[in-house]
């Protein structure tokens, strides 16, 4: 009997003493390694050499940057916030489509050592392997002495061939000449064409016609004005003297090939005032304004909402668009600044791009082997634009510059926040016709004026988007409406749409649902 109660108290003591272990759990351990740019991590608990005692969370949390197949330490530290780490170990997460790698865990000094496998790894070569090289390398070089002996012998006839046939030569002298004598080069086929690297003629207006009447918009760089210039209302952004460069930026924009589009402001010049001071650019006026300034005065139907989405998309996919028409060449443009005041409202209903001070010019010409950006607008920096809707690897500081690819994803980012704002507007996609007030994205969640440090904890780490309303599940079209956005602005660029892709399904989405 006595035995049997002192097992009874054992088993009582052991469970109260499991019960008091999970009632008062102690502080997360985790490694602590960091960079200048993400010390945003040691304010989330206390930091003595190389590790840290977390102070909201148990989980610690690693980045790796992946350089050459393998892992580079970015941030070992205690997680911002609190959030599920079911796994002991720090085991890898592509991000980025696998440039970068993370991993969570929830034991002490975890992240110290990643679970990492490369993908490229493979056995190394053997010796048949080599000589199954020089096998092949043997038979390229017979094959190659081959054929340079038959070119010689073809270049030796068509040499004689054309020996015989003056008025060829004549003919390709007066063509060497013409070449030397026109700015454009000649293909093989005798057509101009035109290298990205030039411009159209530049359009230099007499400003002494340019009547400016009233301040429309005050920007950093250039105020816009409401004028008339040849007896029609015009826009005219006019830049300080100081601002040369922001001007001659957006002046090139506007003045390569084939700009012309129903989707981009018209250009109609370029002047400076007579007394060496401000620089102005012309542009056609847009009489419902800014994008912004329309949404915050009027709601839409769901027809001019669709009208309002379809023009847009068309313009950005011109915009991104490598065109040859005519001799003429148009390299594609990232406009890298999309925001609801950079695109504006015409008075039939639908939108134009403008303000290129940010854009990125991604040209391929004869002196170029790859894409070149425009050197002007790139200044070594990745974070330009408009703070609200720069994308996730904008505002982290992870987008690759010399990739257009890379630059033209993030416009689509902006391009989906532009959607959003559109619909939330629309008053046939809420209850009782009623549209909720115009607010910018992310303005209900972090406030009107947001900080960079809450943008990259909320977009980046939380990989949060704009709040849709849970009523748009229900709508004939709400299923479509959101695959369509989180198609623009998921977090791996590579995964995003392109601009066409977004203009084929606004096309389809209007010939398939009518409210």
């Amino acid at each position: 009997m006595i035995l049997q109660q002192w097992w009874l108290t054992l088993a009582v003591e052991c469970i109260f003493i499991s019960i008091s272990g999970q009632s008062f759990p102690q502080n997360r351990l985790c490694a602590f390694q960091v960079t200048p740019q993400t010390k945003r991590f040691a304010t989330v608990g206390n930091v003595s050499g190389s590790v840290q005692l977390c102070e909201n969370t148990t989980c610690c949390v690693g980045y790796y940057r992946v350089i050459d197949g393998q892992p580079k330490v970015d941030v070992l530290a205690c997680d911002i916030v609190e959030k599920s780490c079911p796994d002991a170990t720090c085991k890898a997460q592509k991000r980025f489509n696998g440039r970068q790698i993370k991993c969570v865990c929830h034991t002490d000094l975890c992240n110290s050592n990643i679970t990492w496998t490369p993908e490229s790894a493979q056995p190394p070569p053997t010796y048949s392997y080599f000589l199954d090289k020089l096998k092949k390398a043997a038979a390229i070089i017979l094959t190659g002495t081959l054929l340079c002996f038959l070119l010689l012998i073809v270049a030796a006839k068509w040499r004689s061939r054309f020996k015989k046939k003056k008025s060829a030569i004549r003919l390709k002298t007066r063509t060497m000449k013409l070449n030397k004598e026109n700015p454009l080069f000649l293909d093989d086929y005798g057509v101009s064409r035109l290298c990205s690297c030039q411009t159209t003629k530049t359009s230099e207006i007499n400003v002494a016609n340019i009547e400016l009447q009233q301040i429309v918009r005050n920007g950093h760089f250039a105020n816009v004005w409401q004028g008339k210039y040849q007896g029609s209302m015009v826009a005219v952004k006019v830049f300080p003297a100081g601002w040369k460069t922001k001007f001659t930026a957006e002046k090139e924009v506007y003045e390569l090939p084939l700009m012309k589009h129903a989707g981009i402001i018209h250009f109609l010049g370029t002047g400076r005032k007579p007394d060496g001071g401000s620089w102005l650019i012309v542009l056609q006026f847009a009489e419902c304004g800014s994008l912004h300034s329309y949404l915050g005065k009027h709601t839409t139907d769901w027809k001019l909402s669709l009208k309002l989405c379809r023009s847009l998309s068309q313009g950005v996919s011109y915009l991104h668009s490598d065109l040859h028409r005519h001799g003429l060449h148009k390299p594609p443009v990232a406009h890298r600044d999309f925001s609801s005041s950079n695109v504006l409202v015409r008075v039939d209903g639908t939108c134009v791009l403008c303000d290129f001070g940010c854009s990125t010019i991604l040209r391929s010409c004869s002196e170029h082997r790859r894409w070149q950006s425009h050197t002007i607008n790139m200044e070594g920096h990745t974070q330009l634009g408009t703070l609200r809707y720069m994308s996730p690897e904008v505002l982290e500081g992870h987008v690759n510059l010399s990739n257009s690819w890379c630059l033209m994803q993030g416009d689509i980012y902006a391009l989906g926040l532009l959607l959003w704002e559109i619909w939330m507007r629309c008053s046939d996609l809420f209850e009782g016709g009623i549209a909720p007030q115009h607010l910018l994205p992310y303005e209900s969640e972090l406030g009107a004026n947001v900080t960079l440090e809450s943008l990259v904890q909320h977009v980046f780490h939380m990989d949060k988007r704009p709040s849709i309303p849970k009523h748009w599940e229900t709508l004939p079209q709400g299923s479509v409406l959101l695959e369509l956005l989180t198609d623009c602005w998921d977090c791996d660029p590579d995964a995003r749409l392109t601009a066409q892709c977004v203009a084929d399904r606004l096309v389809s989405l209007e010939s398939c649902y009518t409210l």
